[in-house]
C-alpha cells in the first residue's frame, strides 16, 4: 500500500456495513464509539471525512425482532424509518463526545441522476465539510422505489466519492478483505492484500462471499472499486471492528485489501456519466463506429447506429453495444430514441432532410461519451 498516498490525503470517504455496527440485536455502540473517535482524530489532523453508514435496516429490524428482511417494498421501507432514528442518535451521542457535531443526508438515484440536484448535493456536503460537521450519508430507503434506487451503500460510497473528489475509499466490512473463498465457510480461504487489474477471477471470488444483514456482499464492494479506481482514486476494504483500523490505515499499516488506482484521473462529469447516470436504454453500433469510438476517440455518428433499444429523451444516458452485445460505454444522446430510429444508418448531412431540422451532426459527442475498461 503507497503509504504516501493516505500521508497526503486530505478528503476521505468511510463507509460502514449494516454488520460492523450491529451486534447481539442491538447497534453496536462500542464500535460506533470508536470510528467517530477515529474520524474526530483524523479531522484534528485536518483531513475531512464523509461517513456513508448503513445500519437503518439492521437495527429496525433488530428493534422489532424481525430475523430477515421483508419482501415487500413497504414493510422494507417501514423498517428503514423504524431504525434510521436510533443510527443517527448513537452518531451523534458519539461524536458529540468527541466534541463534534453531524448531519443527515438521505439520497436517491434522482439526486444523483438529475445534473442540478447532483451538483446541489456537493455544495450541501463542501458546506458542511467547510463547517466542520461530519456527513453522514444514507440511501433514502423510506421513500425509495426500483427506478430511483442506487443499489446498496457500497455503489452510494463510491458515488460520493466521486462526487467529492475524494482521495481515498474506505469500505469497512465484517471480514478482512477480499478474500479467494468465503473464510466464513472456508478455513483455507486466503486474504487478496492487493488488487491491480479487475480483468483476473476477482468479481468469481466476490460472487460466492454475499453480505448477510445489509444488501452489499463482496460483489458489490468490487463494483464501487471499479468505479472509483477507474478515476483515479484508491479504495480499501478491511474489517471494521479491528481496533483503531483507520489510524492503522493512514499510518501505512497493511490491513485488508488495497485496490490499486489508475494513474489518470477522469474528469468529473465523465465519473457522473459513467457511474451514476443509470442507463434509460441502448444503442447498437457497427464495427466502423466501434472503431472510431474505441481506437480514434470519435464521437458516435447516426451513420454508425445499427438498432435502438428502450425509449428515452434527448440528454438520456444510454449505453452502446456491440453487434456481438457487449457494452462498450456509457453517453448522453443528443437525440431521443424515436429520431434515433429514424436516423439511424445515415450520414449526418442527411439529418436535417430526414428530421426537417439539425441540431447536432452526432448521436453522442465525444465529450459526454465514457469507454468501459
Amino acid at each position: 500500500m503507497p503509504k504516501q498516498r493516505l500521508i497526503n490525503a486530505t478528503r476521505v470517504v468511510v463507509k460502514l456495513g449494516s454488520n460492523v455496527i450491529t451486534a447481539r440485536n442491538s447497534l453496536d455502540l462500542e464500535v460506533i464509539e470508536s470510528i467517530s473517535s477515529q474520524i474526530s482524530n483524523l479531522m484534528g489532523r485536518g483531513v475531512e471525512v464523509i461517513l456513508v453508514s448503513s445500519g437503518a435496516m439492521a437495527a429496525g429490524l433488530r428493534k422489532m425482532g424481525m430475523a430477515k428482511r421483508p419482501d415487500e417494498i413497504p414493510r422494507r421501507q417501514a423498517i428503514s424509518a423504524i431504525g434510521q432514528g436510533g443510527v443517527m442518535n448513537a452518531y451523534e451521542k458519539s461524536f458529540a463526545a468527541c466534541d463534534k457535531k453531524v448531519a443527515q443526508i438521505l439520497l436517491t438515484g434522482e439526486d444523483l441522476n438529475n445534473r442540478k440536484r447532483y451538483l446541489n448535493a456537493r455544495n450541501t456536503l463542501h458546506t458542511l465539510i467547510e463547517w466542520k460537521v461530519v456527513p453522514i450519508i444514507n440511501e433514502n430507503d423510506t421513500i425509495m422505489v426500483e427506478e430511483i434506487k442506487l443499489g446498496d451503500n457500497d455503489n452510494l460510497a463510491a458515488m460520493i466519492t466521486l462526487l467529492m473528489d475524494a482521495d481515498f475509499l474506505f469500505i469497512l466490512t465484517d471480514i478482512e478483505g477480499l478474500y479467494d473463498k468465503d473464510p466464513r465457510k472456508f478455513t483455507d480461504a486466503s486474504l487478496i492484500p492487493r488488487v491491480t487489474s479487475f480483468k483476473e477471477n476477482i468479481e468469481e471470488y466476490a460472487s460466492h462471499i454475499p453480505g448477510t444483514l445489509g444488501t452489499g456482499g463482496m460483489l458489490s464492494k468490487i463494483q464501487a472499486a471499479r468505479k472509483v479506481t477507474s478515476a483515479g482514486i484508491p479504495m480499501i476494504v478491511a474489517r471494521g471492528n479491528t481496533p483503531n483500523v483507520l489510524l492503522r490505515l493512514f499510518k501505512g499499516e497493511d490491513l485488508g485489501t488495497y485496490f490499486v488506482p489508475k494513474k489518470e484521473k477522469m474528469a468529473s462529469r465523465k465519473c457522473w456519466i459513467a457511474y451514476t447516470l443509470a442507463p434509460k436504454g441502448s444503442l447498437i453500433i457497427d464495427d466502423g463506429a466501434y472503431q472510431a469510438v474505441r481506437q480514434n476517440g470519435k464521437s458516435l455518428l447516426p451513420i454508425g447506429v445499427v438498432a435502438v433499444e428502450g425509449d428515452f429523451e434527448e440528454g438520456a444516458a444510454v449505453s452502446f453495444k456491440t453487434l456481438s452485445n457487449e457494452v462498450i460505454g456509457t453517453g448522453l444522446v443528443n437525440y431521443r430514441s424515436s429520431d434515433i430510429n429514424l436516423i439511424k444508418g445515415l450520414k449526418s448531412c442527411q439529418i436535417e432532410a430526414c428530421l426537417g431540422g439539425k441540431h447536432y451532426d452526432e448521436v453522442i459527442h465525444r465529450n459526454n461519451l465514457v469507454l468501459k475498461d
